[in-house]
């Protein structure tokens, strides 16, 4: 089984991949229990005309047709950038077991900026939660993007 920072490395691949299409740099992984990488994504908002293609969406996806199921339990989602309401709201959908996740996001993040959105009442499941993997390697895959977008 691979460590926290050998899955977010993968991460960080999707993240990469993405910046090349012209998307925001984030990448999402997802791993079973037996260290199995599961599904893996990058942003795709732009290229798939759709608000909702976050990497932590479109790895959800990928992984419950996979499945044949929403519910997702036994999974660890792994994520270079704090996920937003949106994808937290997804991320306790699916019942995914454990969030890792890379840089903080104040201003769009809600798990331990903005809502927190895993601390709410009505949130119906939360999983068990680690930020700050590989932070710095993440914050600089988004820096690096929008530094290059600011000269164009």
């Amino acid at each position: 089984m691979k460590t926290d920072e050998e899955y977010m490395h993968l991460a960080l691949e999707e993240a990469v991949a993405a910046a090349r299409r012209g998307e925001v740099p984030v990448g999402a992984v997802l791993v079973d229990r037996d260290g199995q990488v599961v599904a893996r994504s990058g942003n795709a908002p732009i290229g798939l005309d759709d608000p909702t293609a976050h990497a932590e969406i479109l790895a959800l996806r990928d992984a419950g047709y996979k499945a044949g199921n929403y519910r997702l339990s036994g999974l660890t989602l792994y994520v270079t950038l704090e996920p937003c309401t949106m994808c937290a709201g997804a991320i306790s959908n699916a019942r995914i077991d454990r969030l890792v996740y890379g840089a903080s996001d104040p201003k769009g993040g809600a798990v331990e900026s903005g809502v927190r959105f895993f601390k709410q009442t009505t949130c119906h499941h939360k999983p068990e939660i680690t930020g700050g993997i590989c932070a710095d390697d993440s914050a600089e895959v988004l820096k690096s993007f929008f530094k290059v977008r600011r000269k164009k």
